[in-house]
């Protein structure tokens, strides 16, 4: 009988110990963590129209290593949520952001820029959140 006694508090300790100490993961990307101007909004939402595939989910905002300029940023359609993604949802879309690359977005604001060259999405703010130095060292690795 004692040890069943042992075995159950210990169940419960374990559990409680769990709930308590275990702070619970948070899957929302608020609008503090990542701004999407109302251009950049407009021109995602056109790109999720035209999509004609029904296994697509979300936009998946992804960040890469970089060189001594910082990381690389971008984004791709993408088919499925992991376990630690992170969601921000729109009216027309919905973005998904794994957890670590979060860490490197915060503050970031995306926009949508029209120039000469042609019409690009931009990532603003990197270097609030990331350090970097946003220029070149002549290492080679943002060379590729």
């Amino acid at each position: 009988m004692r040890t069943l006694l042992r075995q159950i508090t210990s169940t419960l300790r374990a559990k409680l110990y769990t709930k308590t100490m275990t702070p619970e993961f948070n899957h929302t990307v608020s609008d503090s963590d990542l701004t999407i101007t109302p251009e950049a909004r407009e021109q995602l939402t056109q790109l999720w129209k035209q999509i004609d595939d029904d296994t697509i989910e979300a936009i998946r905002i992804f960040v890469s290593g970089g060189g001594c300029s910082g990381m690389t940023y971008g984004m791709t359609f993408t088919d499925r949520r992991m376990d630690f993604d992170l969601v921000k949802s729109e009216d027309t879309f919905t973005i998904y952001i794994d957890a670590i690359a979060i860490n490197y977005l915060r503050g970031v604001e995306i926009a949508y820029e029209v120039k000469p060259h042609g019409a690009t999405f931009v990532f603003n703010n990197v270097f609030t959140s990331t350090g970097g130095s946003g220029t070149c060292g002549g290492c080679g690795a943002a060379h590729g």
